[in-house]
This record gives structure tokens, C-alpha cells and sequence, in this order.
């Protein structure tokens, strides 16, 4: 028996988004039903709204959230009704050639849920990122759901979803951060004071935060950045070097995605360091670098997926941290809005007013 929720779709390219009605339907074999409580407003939401990530119209919108399990299809053990969960977009399979390797993080074949949500008239939806969760309730494949704390905020372990998890990931997971390193993070955004966040984690002991922004530079310090250089006029790739002793950063973590931003990066890095790219570029970019320069500087150009994360495994972790004190994940909360003023949202990211605005529901 299906549902009728209220949730935000976007139904053309650029085109204002909407509430309107959704039907979910009952949780197949492998698949849950969850009331969703927080979501948070992410860059990607934008993207599809804006037909950067492809053409299937209409989108329903939302995926970086958290929730409680309302119901289970055939054959879920993992979760049951009543838990409380961080839904993830990246549900490993377990028998991909990643997964068979002992790498699950980097699964070529995740799990999203079989059956669709549709509009009232039948049209089918496509769920960003196979969540779709500015709605209600949710239907999505059960191992996109994890299980943590349920004592945790839900507007602030939602953001693990996405955004916070994909920056902390890139500094600890993909880039390797540890005791002592020096980090430079360009782009302080959502992701990129992730980023920031993950390298005090590890114990960085230099992280610089770069942006044009001076609001971005100061949410940075809030988040452990040890310095902060405003991008606009500087040399960047001189001014990190003059902060690490003329040799450049151990680990630059490019949260942008612009070729000019990430020529910044490969030069920021010391000989033999590191550069993550988490900044999601758009299809008609390009880049060039002389080869001689990437031999010649050796270390690794790394991108990373979702910040290479593991959800069973990293976001029970960092929730204790967070309850713990260690993470400040209610830092990037804000604002809380309702469903009706997503749109809004989207305006205050252009213009670089919030870290997060998350959709609270009742």
C-alpha cells in the first residue's frame, strides 16, 4: 500500500523547484521506508536542478539526510522500524571487483532501490543521488541506510550524508592526513571545512584555509584552520609556500573544482605531497599541466568519491566524536528551514551566506 507525502522536485533545467505531492510505495525485497528528519541543502541538489548531472527529469531532490526506519522490505536484517539512521549514497555491494579486493569504499556497483516514487499522475521520479529525501518518507535501498547514535541530532548527523563526510574523507581517507602534516584547503565551503575539520582530526599541525571569502575564512578557523589566505589578488601557490617554510603543504585538498583552482593545488603542494581533488567540476572543463612537472614533482593526484568513506564504518565514528565533543558538527547547521523555502536556500548558497541550510520536519 503506497503513501502520499509532501516532497521537492525540480521538474525542468533551471526551472524553480516545487512542493508537491509524492507517492511512496511499500519497501520491496532489500528496500526501507524512512521518515525523514533533517536534510540539508546540498551544492549537488543544485546541480541537478540546473542539469549538470544529467537529463532525467523530474528530479526529487535532497540526499544528504537522517531519519527513522518506518518499515522494511523482504530480506532486510541490516535495519529494522525504529532505527535511527544517516542515509548514504554509496550502499557497497559486496561482490563488485572493488568489493572482492577489500575495497569496498570504492564500490562500482551500489545498491539503490529497485521500485520508484512517482508524482500522483504515475510519472516516475528520479531521487538525487538514488535518495531522494527532501520529502516526507523516503523509499530507498536498505544498506543506504546506516545505523547510529539515535541520541544525535539529526540536522547535524544528516550532513554526514554527504558534503561534511565528503571533505573529512578527502583530508583522512583519501589523502592520508596525519600527526604532523602540514594542509592546505582551497575552497571553504561545506566540503572544504570538512576538509578542515578531518585534517584537525588527524592531527594536522599547519592547515591553511583559502577562499575569497572573508566569512568562508573565518567559519575555516572555527573548524581547526591554522591560517587563512583571501585568494582575491595573491599568489596562492607563493602564499602557502611562505607558510610551510618555502616548501609547499604535505596535503592540498581541492574543494572547488575549476581547473585554475586545481593548477593552484598541484603547484601548493610540496615535492612528493599529495592532491585531493573533492571539488566536483563540470563536463566541458579541462585542464593541462606540463608531464615534466607531474613526474617531476612526484607524490599522487588523487580524486575522491564521497571522501572514500565507508558508512558502517565511518559514520558510527565520527557521531561518537561529534557526541564526544571531538567534531563540531552543528557548526555547519546554518539554518533550519522548512520544505518550502528550499528554493530560497539555493539562493543563499550563490551567494555564499550559509555552510548548510537544512530542511527540518515536523
Amino acid at each position: 500500500m503506497s503513501q502520499r507525502v509532501k516532497g521537492v522536485i525540480a521538474r525542468a533545467k533551471g526551472a524553480p523547484v516545487e512542493v508537491t505531492t509524492i507517492v511512496v510505495p511499500d519497501p520491496g525485497p532489500g528496500e526501507a521506508v524512512v521518515r525523514v528528519q533533517a536534510c540539508g541543502v546540498c551544492h549537488t541538489d543544485l546541480h541537478y536542478r540546473e542539469g549538470g548531472i544529467n537529463d532525467d527529469f523530474p528530479f526529487l531532490l535532497g540526499h544528504e539526510a537522517a531519519g527513522i526506519v518506518e518499515s522494511v522490505g523482504e530480506g532486510v536484517t541490516d535495519v529494522a522500524p525504529g532505527d535511527f539512521v544517516v542515509l548514504n549514497w554509496r550502499a557497497v555491494c559486496g561482490d563488485c571487483r572493488a568489493c572482492r579486493k577489500g575495497k569496498p569504499w570504492y564500490c562500482f556497483n551500489t545498491h539503490n532501490a529497485t521500485q520508484k516514487m512517482t508524482l500522483e499522475d504515475g510519472t516516475e521520479l528520479s531521487p538525487a543521488l538514488g535518495i531522494g529525501a527532501f520529502v516526507e518518507k523516503t523509499l530507498v535501498h536498505a544498506g543506504q541506510c546506516t545505523k547510529v547514535d539515535p541520541e544525535a541530532r539529526p540536522a547535524a548527523v544528516g550532513l554526514l550524508g554527504c558534503g561534511v563526510m565528503a571533505g573529512i574523507g578527502a583530508a583522512i581517507n583519501t589523502g592520508g592526513v596525519t600527526r604532523g602534516d602540514s594542509v592546505a584547503v582551497i575552497g571553504c565551503g561545506g566540503v572544504g571545512d570538512g576538509a578542515v575539520a578531518g585534517a584537525a582530526l588527524a592531527g594536522a599541525t599547519k592547515i591553511i584555509a583559502i577562499d575569497t571569502d572573508d566569512r568562508k575564512l573565518e567559519w575555516a578557523r572555527k573548524f581547526g584552520a591554522t591560517h587563512t589566505i583571501n585568494a582575491k589578488g595573491k599568489d596562492v601557490v607563493a602564499e602557502v609556500q611562505a607558510l610551510t617554510d618555502g616548501n609547499g603543504a604535505d596535503v592540498v585538498v581541492e574543494a572547488v573544482g575549476r581547473p585554475e583552482t586545481y593548477k593552484q593545488a598541484f603547484y601548493a603542494r610540496d615535492l612528493a605531497g599529495t592532491v585531493v581533488l573533492v571539488g566536483v567540476p563540470t563536463p566541458e572543463m579541462t585542464i593541462e599541466l606540463p608531464l615534466l612537472d607531474v613526474f617531476g614533482r612526484g607524490g599522487a593526484l588523487k580524486s575522491s568519491w564521497y571522501g572514500d568513506c565507508l558508512p558502517t564504518r565511518d559514520f558510527p565514528m565520527l557521531t561518537e566524536l561529534y557526541k564526544q565533543g571531538q567534531l563540531d558538527l552543528d557548526a555547519f547547521v546554518t539554518e533550519e528551514i522548512r520544505l518550502d523555502q528550499v528554493e530560497e536556500a539555493f539562493g543563499k548558497m550563490h551567494t555564499g551566506d550559509v555552510l548548510r541550510s537544512v530542511v527540518i520536519f515536523e
